[in-house]
């Protein structure tokens, strides 16, 4: 992912809103949403050229998602980070457990940052920071730094999803997901990849002729582990491929 906005109320009926976009390039080969052939119970697209996720659900109501540190001077992992919500998910390990485990070990794997969790909990990790924590309420952004770095897609994100918290549906979400609206560019990051694509990343919704949102997401988990995931698929320009819904 490259886009994940959510709010975490933990006392509520609906615990976990999310909304999510992966942006990547067109040309590398991925399933959209769907039940996976050798992991039954697991919900998620599916990048075939490494076999990872990026974001995921378990039948049981666990979830998991990821993005990548954008630094264009990082070496490269030795293994691929989309692996890393699939052995959450497979597995029955705690949030806490898996994370201190992994902990140990973030160096094999480029950049990243984790959520991981279920209706109880949600707990979140930055493998720059190195800490693993629990997450309190509240509403959350995340994109390909730290949690919470004042991208303005990002505060632009949290704004429109703060809007939909009375009467939050999966349509809603993916809506705010669809937003083109490009910053000034004096508000722009500077990650170390140049002003044009600096701005091509900006806003929420990406779509050139090569590279862009992929998949827009929305997920709805209650409290009763229940939950609703909800998928668009794009190619390049932005073009519509369709939706996949799944319910539990």
């Amino acid at each position: 992912m490259c886009l994940i906005v959510f709010a975490w109320r933990p006392d509520h009926p609906q615990p976990l809103l999310l909304a999510a976009n992966r942006d990547e390039f067109y040309a590398r080969p991925s399933w959209p949403l769907r039940e996976w052939d050798d992991a039954p119970g697991l919900f998620a697209g599916r990048d075939l050229q490494a076999g990872g996720t990026w974001l995921g659900m378990s039948a049981d109501g666990r979830f998991a998602a990821l993005t990548n540190i954008r630094d264009p001077g990082q070496e490269p992992g030795q293994r691929s980070r989309g692996e890393l919500p699939v052995a959450f998910l497979r597995g029955q390990a705690t949030p806490q457990a898996y994370l201190a485990q992994l902990a140990a070990r973030a160096g094999d794997y480029g950049g990243f940052n984790l959520l991981l969790g279920d209706a109880r909990q949600l707990w979140y990790y930055n493998s720059r920071e190195g800490e693993p924590r629990p997450l309190a309420e509240g509403l959350y952004g995340l994109s390909n730094a730290s949690l919470d770095s004042p991208w303005p897609k990002l505060q632009r994100a949290k704004a429109t999803l703060e809007n939909c918290l009375d009467a939050p549906d999966s349509q809603r979400l993916l809506a705010l997901l669809a937003d083109t609206t490009q910053p000034p560019e004096h508000l722009l990051p500077d990650t170390g990849v140049g002003p044009a694509v600096e701005r091509l990343l900006a806003t929420a919704f990406i779509a050139s002729a090569n590279y862009g949102t992929r998949a827009s997401t929305a997920l709805l988990l209650n409290a009763d582990d229940s939950w609703e995931l909800v998928e668009r698929s794009f190619g390049p320009q932005g073009r519509p491929l369709g939706e996949v819904a799944v319910r539990r």
